[in-house]
């Protein structure tokens, strides 16, 4: 039995190409030289801010990040920004009964536009919120807190697998994994992958059919 769903954000819910675009237009680069080196660190299995520390070597994220609300140039979500199943499969979960809920590596400011969004969740909170991020073990510690569930009852859906699928799996969740955004392609067919999720999907209205089953 299924009683609760919790989706990641970035390449989840979120399409993550008005951030990277943001980042490259701060910087004074191509976009495209800045999706290209996205591309280059998920290949490598490597963190996507590192796309970021290779367009400009040596630099201050945080220090940047705070130039940037100075500045007028933050952080931005709007509806635009979700996919296209987001609400109708988050709605079509709910009405089944299960509790949804939306957390994942993000700041504090998205986590307050993502709840501006107005979704059909029964819970939004961020890693920025709770003060540690995945893949760290104290994050899905926290996820099943907000649960309300046991862990075999609860599903995480995600992209990253080393930091959605992997981590939820040791925690005792169940997961599913998303063929969404660079992770989630590029990783989609690899046997780690395929053997640690529960379930591998390529959109969010599959997650009801996962509950009917």
């Amino acid at each position: 039995m299924i009683a609760t769903i919790v989706l990641d954000v970035g390449e989840t819910i979120v399409r993550d190409d008005r951030y990277w675009n943001s980042w490259a237009d701060w910087l004074d680069i191509p976009r495209h030289t800045l999706s290209a080196l996205v591309g280059a660190v998920v290949a490598q299995g490597r963190d996507n801010a590192d796309a970021v520390r290779l367009a400009r070597p040596g630099i201050d994220l945080p220090a940047e990040y705070r130039a940037r609300e100075a500045a007028g140039r933050g952080e931005l979500l709007d509806e635009t920004d979700l996919y296209d199943d987001v609400r109708p499969a988050l709605s079509g979960l709910r009405e089944l009964g299960i509790r949804v809920v939306v957390a994942g590596n993000q700041t504090s400011r998205a986590g307050e536009l993502l709840r501006a969004l107005d979704l059909p969740a029964d819970l939004v909170v961020t890693s920025g919120d709770w003060g540690v991020a995945k893949p760290q073990p104290e994050f899905f510690e926290r996820v099943l807190e907000v649960a309300q569930a046991t862990p075999g009852e609860t599903v995480y859906v995600g992209d990253h697998p080393a930091n959605d699928i992997f981590p939820a799996k040791a925690a005792g969740l169940r997961a599913a994994h998303i063929r969404r955004g660079p992770w989630g392609h590029l990783w989609a067919d690899d046997p780690e992958v395929m053997a640690a999720a529960d379930w591998r999907i390529d959109s969010l209205t599959q997650l009801t059919s996962i509950i009917a089953d």
